[in-house]
């Protein structure tokens, strides 16, 4: 398999540390939610990661099968839980697909949601929910 490419950030005082990237580019202070301003979390950002690869994988099905529509989003819901057995995570993608018929979104919904590497990564191992809509 051919590496495309290797994030690589730092983690230092955990949930109430610092995340930075290698070339500098993320820099971000970390806080429980709701304890600092303007601090984010390891949910916040494994959304945004999420969200992005998601809709990068849609446009990528759709670019290859000819669909055009009006645009896409994204919106990651990353829930913590905590149980009997530990903290687990989940995620809820909310998918909106501009332009097309509501059977041309779930298509590429489904489609996307089989090869996005995040959705492949945790296939099995969390939760996730992933609704199409149109607009």
């Amino acid at each position: 398999m051919k590496e495309l490419f290797t994030a690589t950030v730092t983690a230092t005082g955990g949930r109430e540390g610092r995340v930075q990237s290698e070339d500098g580019v993320l820099d971000l202070a970390l806080a429980m939610p709701g304890v600092k301003k303007d601090t984010t979390n390891p949910e916040q950002l494994f959304a945004a990661g999420y969200a992005a690869c998601f809709d990068s994988a849609l446009n990528l099905v759709a670019g290859k099968e000819k669909i055009k529509h009006g645009g896409s989003e994204v919106t990651a819901h990353v829930t913590l839980h905590q149980g009997d057995e530990g903290y687990s995570l989940s995620v809820r993608l909310d998918v909106l697909v501009r332009d097309v018929e509501k059977d041309v979104a779930k298509h590429l919904v489904e489609a996307a949601h089989k090869v996005c590497p995040y959705s492949r990564a945790l296939e099995g191992n969390i939760e996730v929910d992933v609704e199409g809509r149109t607009a």
